[in-house]
């Protein structure tokens, strides 16, 4: 990982999503940028980015810290083209069947998708594993599990959701791909 010597400021809050991973509803963001129709929040260390959130939208925060601010310029990039590729350097986090899957998803190509099933099938494991994986997924965009739909082609989930504004969130990122389902 890259090494970053700025120390991060006082923490500020992400307004509240319906992540399950975020104790309180509140998680502390290093940055908070605007998307088109949803607001992404950035946590880091000094050393890695620990977590990107989808939120509603809401008022953006300035990055203050080299990583946020380099996170920003990344995700800002993809914004504007899909095929952006990113070079953040990313906290060791998950299990090592989650890493597994999460390997699998970085390999589904710009404007592609695959399903849960496939994605098993390729990995020697089970659908319903594979998914609660691409759930617990701490990098959305960067380790792209959006572009993980169900056998149908329809949606399947996003970040442990069925319905609601994150499905919102996977149909805008899909279509910003321009993927096949």
């Amino acid at each position: 990982m890259t090494s970053f010597s700025a120390v991060l400021p006082a923490p500020t809050f992400c307004p509240p999503t319906p992540s399950p991973a975020l104790a309180g509803g509140e998680t502390a963001c290093a940055a908070i940028l605007s998307a088109p129709t949803f607001s992404i929040g950035i946590r880091c260390t000094d050393d890695g980015l620990t977590e990107i959130v989808y939120l509603e939208p809401c008022a953006g925060i300035e990055p203050k810290t080299p990583l946020a601010k380099e996170a920003v310029r990344q995700l800002r990039a993809y914004l504007k083209d899909p095929r952006f590729v990113f070079s953040l350097p990313l906290a060791p986090a998950g299990t090592a069947f989650q890493r597994k899957v999460w390997q699998g998803i970085a390999a589904i190509a710009v404007g592609e998708t695959r399903s849960y099933g496939a994605l098993a099938q390729a990995l020697g494991s089970g659908p319903r594993a594979v998914g609660n994986a691409c759930g617990a997924n701490p990098y959305p965009l960067v380790v792209p599990c959006h572009r993980v739909v169900a056998a149908n082609r329809g949606l399947g989930g996003f970040a442990r959701r069925r319905g609601g504004f994150l499905l919102d969130v996977k149909r805008w990122l899909l279509a910003h791909e321009g993927a096949r389902r």
